[in-house]
């Protein structure tokens, strides 16, 4: 009976490590996919992250060596330990990013006390089971099938339940919670193992009720934490899967922004979208069919629909919740003239690049309104394939407009835009304006047939005019493109290169 009892607890033991394993990789990707929303360039991230995480685990695996005594004391001891530092990671990153000018050390020495923590934790749990059982290839086996297993349910459920439904702050605060309930567990069914059984528990249940209080509080912590981000009040705030959606308000000022980086400025953002649609607008020969490659705000949507020869709008925008949020808010529902509801709008939620590799359908204009490529998956939104794809979509006739972000803050890569517009065969008119939110930025118009640089503004607008057109054709000379610039293809994603240059230029 002792016996059976025995290998029982030690069962419960084993399957600790199901959890602490799928803890560990949450804490990494947590601290890999904030630092990539923080700072960008999410390879860079994501590689530093990895390569310091394991090297810290290595060291805390050689550091458990020399815990000979009171092993349980020190599972304990490390468990409390990871879940405090790994539960407060997301708040630890975001007051460091702004607060601290050297965001990368905190970030380093955060990977570091966890990594080490984690390191340590398997070796002590094979430590003492090996200790009574004295059977080291089955508690070996044992250990490492459950740590493999709960990597791979911790990996899974980060991106596709945790993130989307919780955000940053909450997944972090639970999973710091779970290395405490492991804590929990073991000081009570191992109780005559551990010294200062009472004391132990205590801390444990203080530390945990402390982990919960955030977990609870998390939407509030987040608010007033991701408001130091911003200038102005945040009013609303979503982690969705793909994206960090928050919109901030300073009197009839209503910004929205995606990852940090801002969509619009409810005071200014005629100037883009005009800008943006009006041309190609004016001079396609027919504009029955239109394709949003993006646009989820409805805003381009807008000013298209000012034409009433437009039959079809199809808006292509991966994220469903950024349509849903500017169709339901009657504030930017006002501002995009309530587009995503009008029977003409035909909304598909899917990702630009396969919708375009599986479209038959040939539409007049199709406007590419992408964020900046300030990551890989967004690179390839802007390669020559991509543009390829884009050309088979449009009629003989049809044209192309794409935000191109600015010739000013980052030169190189809307040239390289340009240049790879190009190389799939069209005439490409690269133009630019002045966007008080934005600062200088800049479009690239093309079509197969060559566009007279010449613009007859019809419709109704605050700020293009037929007049005002020709000057946005003219660059200044800190604007114009180096010799040098290359195509970006996917197999060479040099886009990428160009814009975090450049942010590090400026940054």
């Amino acid at each position: 009976m002792e016996s059976a009892c025995k290998i029982g607890k030690y069962r419960l033991l084993m399957l600790t490590t199901l959890i602490i394993s799928g803890c560990s990789i949450c804490y990494e990707l947590i601290i890999s996919a904030l630092s990539s929303f923080l700072k960008g360039d999410s390879v860079l991230q994501y590689s530093i992250t990895i390569g310091i995480y394991m090297s810290a685990m290595g060291l805390g695996s050689y550091l458990s060596k020399f815990l000979k005594k009171n092993l349980f004391n020190w599972f304990v001891l490390v468990e409390i330990g990871v879940g405090v530092v790994g539960g407060l990671s997301t708040l630890i990153l975001f007051l460091a990013n702004i607060y601290l000018a050297n965001y990368q050390i905190v970030m380093y020495s955060t990977i570091l006390t966890i990594g080490v923590f984690v390191g340590m934790e398997i070796p002590i749990l094979t430590r003492i089971i090996e200790d009574d059982e004295k059977n080291l290839r089955v508690t070996l086996s044992s250990i490492f099938s459950f740590d493999y297993i709960g990597g791979l349910i911790g990996s899974i459920a980060f991106p596709l339940l945790l993130l989307p439904h919780l955000g940053y702050f909450c997944t972090s605060f639970l999973v710091g919670s779970l290395n405490i309930v492991i804590s929990l567990v073991i000081i009570l069914s191992y109780k005559e193992r551990l010294s200062h059984y009472r004391r132990f528990l205590a801390v444990t249940i203080a530390v945990l009720a402390a982990m919960l209080t955030g977990t609870i509080f998390s939407e509030n912590i987040s608010r007033v934490v991701e408001g130091g981000l911003y200038r102005d009040k945040v009013v609303f705030a979503r982690q969705t899967r793909f994206q960090n959606i928050v919109m901030t308000k300073h009197r009839d000022d209503l910004r929205l922004f995606i990852n940090g980086n801002v969509q619009f400025c409810s005071v200014d953002e005629y100037r883009y979208h005009e800008a943006f649609v009006h041309l190609a607008m004016s001079k396609a020969p027919k504009r029955e069919n239109i394709l949003v490659l993006g646009g989820g705000d409805g805003l381009a949507a807008r000013e298209i629909f000012k034409y009433p020869e437009v039959k079809r709008v199809t808006l292509v925008d991966l994220d469903k919740e950024i349509v849903r949020i500017c169709r339901e808010n009657k504030e930017i529902a006002k501002l995009n003239n309530y587009s995503l509801d009008d029977p003409r709008m035909e909304i598909v939620n899917a990702d630009a690049y396969k919708f375009l590799e599986e479209n038959r359908f040939k539409y007049d204009l199709i406007f590419v309104d992408l964020p900046d490529p300030n990551n890989e998956v967004l690179n390839k939104l802007y390669t020559n394939v991509f543009y390829r794809l884009c050309k088979a979509s449009l009629t003989d006739c049809g044209l192309l407009t794409v935000q191109s972000t600015s010739p000013y803050y980052a030169s190189d890569a809307f040239w390289c835009i340009s240049k790879t517009i190009k190389s799939e065969g069209f005439n490409v008119l690269p133009y630019h304006l002045e966007v008080p939110s934005f600062g200088d930025w800049g479009f690239n118009l093309a079509s197969m047939q060559p566009i007279e640089p010449s613009f007859d503004i019809i419709e109704d607008t605050k700020f293009l005019t037929s007049d005002n057109v020709p000057s946005l054709f003219v660059f200044g000379k800190d604007e114009k493109p180096r010799q040098d610039i290359c195509v970006n293809c996917l197999s060479k994603p040099i886009l990428i290169n160009y814009y975090i240059n450049a942010g590090k230029r400026w940054h």
